[in-house]
Order: structure tokens, then sequence, then C-alpha cells
């Protein structure tokens, strides 16, 4: 899709009765969309990726966007008026789900492309090399920070091949049922961390008496005693808690003992070419705006396309900014046993959200509002285009490992750092994220590639963001957009630093979902 430069909207789909704003347009501004809307103008004011009706709707009837329903009207609206949250309202869809009746045959295989990542000793495929800290609970948090600090860069210049130690603390790990929901949650997140390629090695630190004790985790996710090679001493500890090691400064100090052995063995390590089937892309859209199921979104779907035809694996998650579309998935799902899953998925969503009170259309946020969009259902559509035209292959639980190739969706909320946690610990190892308001993000230890959906956000933070997919508002098209996606996220997984990267950005970042109370 390209479009062109000097019309100030865009009409996505032939059935639309909306245009989008590529750039913000006093009243009066012509719409300039063909001459069967000759002579219409804006009756007001409208901001960049917001919308502009370029029919009349009458007051009960749908507002059109990519050729779907986004919402109905609330009043009679007129061509030219300004439409959002003033004029409509969520309604109610009525979807055909059309279980695997439109399933696209597998793209061509693109093969022989590489890049230069790691190779674990048991075959797996690393982008990066870090050392974990993992906290099972809230109160050894501040234990791990000291320990990761004492690893300033001074210390790490000596070990070029290790990107950080990196401290994976969060607010949870007890006050919630032994055994339960949460618990196991907790569980598969830091056993997927704890796994994953692109930690080297790990140490968990515990207080001793937390509801996620260390040894469950252990015991439940097969994690054996670290044993390096070459290390002198005997094999490190996989656990240490606080109160067994006799207090906070012991533990720090342990604790910086067992990196100490760690760093060597971890630093030897060596990138070579591996091939790209072996990557899982996370995609993730946070401080969205009009514009971002326009430009970013769908490169990034293009982007995912040749990922899959490269034999990888991309994964879709935010499974509340699914609601709404998620019949343009189980049409597209390999086997009707796989769009099932899906609407599963979306029916526990709904219920969850009606115990404590709310609807899923409490999303779209303030910001998202802000940047155009009206409701869930068009935050949806747009969202949706991440995960590009390919057949959708398996649906996952949160932190479940994705085991399969292709295009896949993982059960996460719309939160965005509760979001990644869940697709890192599910195995990616590389994350992409489109923002049009300006989310900041990192994700250690895990690249994180940020995507600005319009040119203005680009030039405003420049230092967060690595593509400008507002490009596409300026005459580039869609597919070179996507493809400038897949050549970074080639770039990045072989070692070039992201810009979040640079800016340190990933520790906090760590944010496990958690689904039940407080006790």
């Amino acid at each position: 899709m390209s479009v062109a430069v000097d019309q100030p909207f865009l009409r996505l789909h032939a059935d639309d009765n909306i245009a989008v704003a590529k750039r913000s347009v006093p009243s009066g501004t012509p719409l300039d969309l063909g001459p069967e809307f000759e002579g219409q103008s804006t009756n007001e004011a409208i901001e960049m990726g917001h919308k502009v009706a370029t029919l009349p709707i009458r007051a009960g009837t749908p507002i059109r966007k990519y050729g779907q329903s986004i919402g109905m009207a609330t009043v009679d609206i007129e061509p030219g008026d300004w439409v959002h949250t003033h004029n409509v309202e969520r309604g109610t869809l009525s979807l055909d789900y059309a279980f695997a009746s439109a399933v696209p045959p597998d793209p061509e295989p693109i093969l022989g492309r590489t890049f230069q990542g790691y190779r674990r000793e048991d075959g797996r495929a690393a982008t990066r090399n870090y050392i974990g800290i993992l906290s099972t609970v809230n109160c050894s948090a501040t234990t791990s920070k000291y320990i990761a600090q004492h690893f300033d860069q001074s210390v790490l210049a000596d070990y070029p091949n290790i990107d950080g130690i990196v401290p994976l603390t969060h607010k949870g790990g007890c006050a919630m049922e032994y055994g339960g929901d949460d618990h196991r949650q907790l569980a598969a997140v830091m056993a997927g961390f704890a796994r994953h390629p692109n930690i080297g090695a790990y140490l968990i630190v515990g207080l001793g008496c937390e509801t996620a004790q260390g040894a469950f985790l252990a015991d439940n996710h097969n994690l054996v005693q670290i044993t390096l090679p070459g290390a002198k001493a005997e094999p490190l500890p996989l656990i240490m808690n606080i109160q067994d090691q006799g207090g906070v400064a012991k533990t720090v100090k342990r604790g910086i003992e067992v990196l100490n052995e760690m760093l060597p063995e971890v630093d030897r390590v060596k990138r070579e070419p591996i091939p790209v089937s072996e990557l899982i892309l996370g995609t993730e859209c946070g401080g969205s705006d009009g514009n971002s199921g326009v430009t970013a979104n769908p490169a990034v779907g293009i982007a995912s396309d040749l990922l899959v035809a490269h034999g990888a694996t991309t994964i879709l998650g935010e499974t509340p900014e699914i609601f709404g579309g998620e019949h343009l998935l189980t049409s597209r799902a390999k086997t009707k046993e796989i769009g099932e899953k899906l609407i599963e998925r979306i029916k526990w969503w709904q219920h969850y959200a009606e115990m404590f009170g709310v609807q899923l259309d409490n999303n779209p946020s303030v910001g998202n509002k802000k940047g155009g969009l009206t409701t869930i259902y068009e935050k949806s559509l747009g969202a949706i285009a991440k995960g590009g035209n390919t057949a959708l292959c398996e649906v996952y639980r949160y932190a479940e490992p994705v085991a399969k190739k292709g295009f896949v969706v993982m059960d996460t909320p719309g939160f965005d750092s509760t979001s990644v946690t869940g697709m890192v610990a599910g195995g990616a190892n590389v994350v992409i994220f489109t923002t049009g308001r300006g989310s900041c993000f990192g994700c250690k230890p895990v690249p994180t590639i940020k995507v600005a959906s319009n040119s203005p956000l680009y030039n405003r933070m420049v230092d967060d963001m690595d593509i400008n997919a507002g490009r596409i508002l300026e005459g580039a098209t869609v597919e070179e957009v996507g493809h400038e996606m897949f050549e970074k996220i080639i770039a990045v997984a072989s070692g070039e630093q992201t810009k979040s990267e640079a800016q340190g950005i990933g520790d906090e970042e760590f944010c496990p979902w958690a689904i039940g109370p407080t006790l």
C-alpha cells in the first residue's frame, strides 16, 4: 500500500464511511479523496490520526474503518464531521468466526539467510548474553539489585561477550495461594526467563519464607544445579535464600562470589551464523494512536510474513486488543481447534473483566483516545495487523513455551510490560514494539526495536525510536517499511544495539502477570 503525499486524509477501504487524518488540519480543509467526495470539507479542525466522516452516518448505524465496524453512531453524523468518542459508542458486534475457512497457503520458503547469534550448548539460539538474578519475591528484590550493582561497566569491561547482569525483580511472590493459579503462573514466568537462551547463567535469590519458594520453582520446572564448565569451586548454588545466608549483607557477598565464578565461563560464547528460522519475534503495540493501524502495525505484519517465510516464529499478544477483531484470526486458523482456543481465551477475558465490574472497552486508554482511537474494536483491528497474513498456527497460554513455527498468538494482557514479559518467558528472542504516542520500553534480556507510527513522534523522540513508520504517510509503501523492519530485526539479533539498549532501559520491565487476589 502506498499513500498519496499531498492528500491530507486517507481512506483505508472502499466500504469505509470515514477517513483518517494524516496530519492535523483546520476546519474547511477539503477531503480530497476522489471525484465522489468533491466539494466535501471538514466542518471542524481534525487532529492527526483522528477520523472524519466521508458519508452521512445515521444514529445507530456502524462506523466503518478497515472495512469493518468499529462502533455505532450515537447521533446523526454528516460528511466532514469529526468522528470520535463524543458521537460513537462501542455497540455489540455479531461476528462470524468461520473457523479455518480462509486458511492462507504457506508462503514460499526463503532459505539460507542467517543472523550472528550465540549457539548454546543445548542447541538453542540466543541474540544476547546476560547473567540473570531472579528474585522469587519482592522481599529479595533489593538484595538482587545490590548484587547486580556490584558489576558495573568497569567490572564487565573485562568480559566483552557479556551484555550485562540483569536483576529480574518484581512486586509479588507472596500473599497468594500456594500451588494456585498465580503461584504457578509466576513460577512459569521465572522458569521461562531462567531457561531463556539469552540468559547464559542465572542465580535465584529468595527470602526463605515466601509463597513463591525457589525450591517449588526448581522442582516443578526441571531447573537443575548450575555447574559451569571449568569452574574451580563446587557446583554453584541455584537458589540462595536471605534467611539461610544470614541476612542481606551476607547474601550480597555470597552472590557476588557466585557471579564472579560465572563471568569467565559465560564470556566464552562467541557469535556465529544461525538460521533466521530460529528467531522468535514478540510483537507489541503501546501508546497507540489512530495511525498505528495504518502505518506501523501493517508494516510489522509484512516483517512477520517475511520471518514466517524464512521458517521463523512471530507472536501476537494482548488478547484484550484482539477483542472485536478475533474473527479475522479464527478464519485463518489452520484448524478449527486452534480457532476455538482463541475464542475460549476471549470469553475468559470477558468473564474476567465482568468479575471486577469493568468492560474490555475500558481500553483504549486516555492517551490512545487523544491519538484518535475511539473503541476497542478500532484498536484491535489495527493491532491485529502486526500478525501479517499467514495462517494462525497455535494459541498459547501466558508464558507457555512457544514451540510452533509460523504465526502464533499468546494470551497476554494489554499492559505492555506484562505482555512482553509473557512473550519473553515463552521464548521470544527479539521484540518489536510500535507506538503512536511515544512509549519508552526495553525488556532485558531481549532487545526491543521501537517503531514510531508518525514522523512528528519520531522526530520528537528520535533518541528512543529505531524506525519511523510515519514515512508511509509521506509516500513510502507499507512493504518498503516492512522490509526495513525485517532487516533491522536481523541486525539487532546479530548484536546491533537498539536505542532502548543504548539508554540502559529494561531493568524495571520484568512484570509477571498477577491474575488473582493479594491475600
